[in-house]
């Protein structure tokens, strides 16, 4: 499926085998303290470049086509170690950064709950908040959904995109291209430290093939392929 400016959805175009590998970014100090980061520019750990190298070497064996990513520093310099490799420029737009999410940012997970235990029980469930008055999960979609289709669209038949972005950036953007509502985001799990999620072209549009993964994907065998 394809996404519209508007986040209107319609078919891909069948038969072009494109494939679109969304890849959050590594470890950085504040995912150690389980503090909410948003679009605060906060570094890589040096346990977070470790793994970039290492997802790089198996990103890089896929042989991309192109690179994207947010340009906030995690997600850039998790990019660059795909870029060493490849010789691939990255392709940086302040379009992928994660949700923005106001007064929220810089809080750890316990003091969310304990200053805004209503407004994120009612995310949790579903329902479309403004996290700490910041941007609501279509809105998010709405910004990078585009962005990633358009840099696709660039691709040659069978071509590969990795996009280098953040957990709830990409959460939302691929419930976004598999036609899925928003409340049913949710239950896209979430994204370790350097591991990504791999759509592919089908001919009723986009599949989800992995999710989470931190390994070369294996091929499907069996009635379902």
């Amino acid at each position: 499926m394809a996404v519209s400016a508007t986040g209107e959805v319609s078919a891909a175009k069948p038969g072009r085998g494109r494939r679109i590998i969304l890849w959050r970014h590594g470890q950085t100090a504040w995912n150690v303290e389980r503090r909410f980061q948003g679009s605060t520019d906060v570094e890589l750990t040096e346990v977070g470049v470790a793994q970039a190298r290492r997802a790089a070497r198996l990103l890089a064996s896929l042989k991309p086509d192109a690179i994207i990513a947010s340009d906030l520093m995690r997600a850039a310099h998790t990019a660059a170690e795909l870029a060493a490799l490849t010789g691939l420029e990255v392709h940086r737009d302040e379009a992928l950064r994660e949700t923005y999410a106001g007064v929220w940012q810089g809080l750890t997970h316990d003091e969310i709950i304990a200053r805004h235990g209503e407004e994120y029980a009612a995310w949790k469930c579903g329902e479309p908040v403004r996290r700490g008055g910041g941007e609501l999960e279509s809105e998010v979609a709405d910004r990078a959904a585009p962005v990633v289709l358009r840099h696709t669209d660039k691709l040659p038949d069978d071509g590969t995109l990795v996009v280098v972005s953040h957990g709830g950036t990409i959460r939302t953007t691929i419930g976004r291209l598999l036609g899925l509502e928003p409340h049913h985001w949710e239950s896209l799990g979430g994204l370790s430290n350097c591991c990504w999620s791999v759509l592919g072209e089908g001919a009723r549009g986009w599949r989800l093939l992995e999710h989470n993964a931190g390994t070369l994907p294996e091929p499907v065998l069996g009635d379902d392929d």
